[in-house]
């Protein structure tokens, strides 16, 4: 018999003040790793163990590349890096983003699970859309388990709302009951597995997120072609399901949940309007400018057919104007409950 030893942490939007009180109830012999990966912006410097550091008993700091795991300390994903739990040691890359994000929480869970099966518990705090879901199943799928902050405790509930219906969770708990639950949990024997049995899909997942050539990988092989392309760098997306959850990912190695991929693409069209707009205002000014040119000419025919043709211009612009100022982004959350969003 043997103890789930890695603890794998998710949290986005309100993960601050979430993993400040989940870390501040750990004690200091607690014996197992905990990895965290929260979302920040990629341009800033992450300080977030020296603030974990401060209301913790664990040692806290970023992961460093190839450095080994240790029990009882905290490792905190780098911005703008994955962070990857391999046997015995730890992994920070440059992998393709996952739904949205570099790190990703769905990278850090699934790594673990690929590695430690059955000895992993996976923790799914605070945030918006549904990064970590996908890996959360797949902790599940290899004997792990699942914790998730109840929704009425989290400042922002969808990353948990969505954990839970993409799988049966062991736990539901706010935050102030965690550490004592992560306590029980890192003391209670868990049956110790023989080889445990990775699917392929996985295993090639795990492999992109390390920085290996994601065509190469068979990444090809995951799911069936779709009509839609990355939004990151426009390849084919393909199709691929997690029992009832579907995600996507380009043969570059980009991956989106459906939910991620909505926002993505309807905030593309947004930038895509504005270039429209500016493409047709740029002719209408150079139209103009023509017209202005020709009348100095004494060409009057063919100035009154610019300006014109810069009126109609001037029309497509408002018509595109009008359906950029209507344009919204949008998101499960923001469909189904639009009264927050107003």
């Amino acid at each position: 018999m043997i103890k789930p030893d890695i603890v794998v942490v998710g949290a986005s939007a309100g993960g601050m003040e979430a993993l400040k009180k989940l870390v501040a109830q750990l004690p200091s012999n607690f014996p197992a790793a905990i990895f965290i990966v929260w979302h920040i912006a990629p341009a800033y410097p992450s300080v977030l163990p020296q603030i974990l550091d401060r209301v913790c008993p664990l040692p806290v700091a970023h992961a460093i590349d190839k450095e080994e795991i240790q029990p009882g300390r905290i490792y905190v994903a780098p911005p703008d890096h994955h962070l990857l739990v391999e046997s015995g040691h730890i992994r920070v890359t440059k992998g393709p983003k996952e739904n949205r994000f570099r790190p990703s929480i769905d990278v850090l869970f699934r790594s673990a699970a690929r590695c430690y099966g059955n000895q992993v518990i996976g923790v799914v705090l605070t945030g918006m859309l549904d990064d970590g879901a996908s890996g959360l199943y797949a902790v599940k799928e290899q004997g792990g388990k699942a914790i998730v902050q109840d929704p009425f405790d989290a400042l922002h509930s969808s990353m948990p709302i969505q954990a839970m219906k993409t799988v049966e969770v062991d736990h539901c708990v706010p935050v102030a009951e965690m550490g004592a639950l992560l306590v029980h949990m890192t003391n209670e024997a868990v049956k110790k597995e023989g080889e445990h049995l990775v699917s392929e899909q996985m295993d090639i997942e795990v492999k992109v997120a390390r920085e290996d050539n994601a065509f190469e990988s068979g990444i090809m092989k995951l799911g069936k072609l779709s009509p839609y392309t990355c939004p990151e760098c426009h390849g084919m997306l393909l199709q691929m399901k997690e029992g009832n959850h579907i995600r996507f990912r380009c043969h570059t190695g980009h991956a989106y949940s459906l939910n991620s991929l909505l926002v993505e693409v309807t905030e593309s069209i947004e930038a895509s309007l504005w270039k429209t707009l500016r493409g047709i205002e740029e002719s209408q000014m150079l139209m103009s400018h023509m017209a202005k040119h020709l009348c100095e000419t004494n060409d009057s025919e063919m100035a009154e057919r610019f300006l014109q043709k810069s009126e109609e211009a001037n029309r497509r612009a408002s018509l595109v104007r009008q359906a950029l100022m209507s344009h919204e982004t949008l998101s499960h959350e923001k469909v189904t409950n639009p009264e927050a969003y107003e």
